[in-house]
């Protein structure tokens, strides 16, 4: 039986390789997993009652850490609300940070009434908004735990609970900067980018040609050597040969080529500047005052006037969400907040003329 033959190759000679191609693929396959953060799956009950939120939870968490400018933006703005925060007897100045941190990264914010024998309100217990769900039981809340299989249940009326409004369900409230999620993400991925290409060096840095058929053997394998050691973290991988070609110009026997100068190559300064202004959109922050720059103004402008307005048109309505707990306290009870001098709400009577 014959043995079959590669086209193009004759018996006894060197194989052809014209006309045939050669497919490389490059890298690792990589999961696809940004998505998940922005799936909205809907509301279901499980097998125990238990209401799961449309949106990942743990994923909003972890997305507080994504990039320099989406969580300390949050934190910010709930700095801004504490700010004005008035302490009393049920709420501590520590709980109340922590309710409004919760409200601003997960459009949900969580209190336990704690009453006294008597059944008079003795102090509002701060609820983390990552463990909290809604029950099929009208107005049962359950908390998720490591400790125990089943979650613990609290007593009907016993949870107060705020939420941004979400047209799509009523029972969990979904933070306002959720269309942005992507912009996020893609800061993130534009930072990883140029940092694994910085540090694996793996990339041509120049390609060293040369046209001397003089140079000699120890003297090649010293520059060689030279080029090879100037690799490392930081550095780009660079490519060295020579033509020893006695046909080429003295002025041209030596030439370095850039290869890997991405400064003029890639997207990473548009991407980053990009996603910075659609960050500072999505939380409506003002960066003269949030810490953050997009570099499109060489100044920040007047701070007093930027102030006013970032309290008067963002401030005030946060805090007015927050004191929304006051139904359930009696009126001795009731949150407050200090009210600047420059507020809309009590215009001073220079304000007024």
């Amino acid at each position: 039986m014959n043995k079959p033959r590669m086209k193009g190759v004759k018996s006894g000679s060197a194989p052809n390789y014209t006309g045939m191609s050669d497919v490389f693929s490059f890298g690792d396959p990589e999961p696809v997993l940004d998505n998940r953060l922005t799936d909205y799956t809907g509301i279901f009950s499980d097998m125990n009652g238990i209401y799961e939120p449309p949106i990942s939870l743990l994923g909003l968490v972890k997305l507080l850490r994504v990039n320099a400018q989406h969580g300390p933006i949050l934190g910010f703005k709930r700095n801004m609300i504490l700010k004005w925060f008035k302490p009393n007897s049920v709420i501590s100045n520590d709980a109340f940070k922590k309710f409004a941190y919760d409200y601003l990264w997960s459009g949900n914010a969580y209190l336990q009434i704690i009453k006294n024998k008597f059944g008079q309100i003795i102090r509002l217990k701060h609820l983390p908004a990552l463990n909290m769900r809604y029950t099929t039981e009208r107005s049962v809340y359950a908390q998720l735990t490591n400790r125990t299989i089943e979650p613990i249940k609290f007593n009907a009326g016993e949870v107060i609970h705020i939420k941004e409004y979400d047209p799509a369900q009523g029972i969990y409230g979904i933070p306002e900067y959720y269309g942005g999620i992507q912009s996020a993400l893609l800061n993130e991925d534009a930072t990883l980018f140029r940092r694994r290409y910085y540090k694996n060096g793996a990339h041509m840095g120049f390609i060293f040609s040369m046209a001397d058929p003089n140079l000699s053997a120890e003297d090649e394998t010293k520059l060689k050597n030279a080029i090879k050691d100037s690799k490392g973290v930081g550095n780009f991988r660079s490519l060295f040969f020579n033509f020893r070609s006695n046909k080429a110009d003295a002025e041209k026997s030596i030439k370095i080529t850039p290869v890997g100068d991405i400064s003029t190559k890639d997207e990473f300064e548009r991407i980053k500047k990009i996603t910075l202004n659609d960050m500072l959109s999505m939380h409506r922050a003002q960066e003269a005052l949030s810490g953050q720059s997009s570099g499109d103004s060489p100044g920040f402008g007047d701070l007093d006037k930027i102030t006013r307005a970032y309290y008067n048109n963002e401030v005030v309505p946060l805090q007015q969400t927050m004191s929304s707990i006051n139904r359930y306290l009696p009126a001795k009870l009731h949150i407050d907040f200090a009210i600047p001098e420059y507020s809309d709400l009590y215009p001073t009577s220079k304000d007024a003329e």
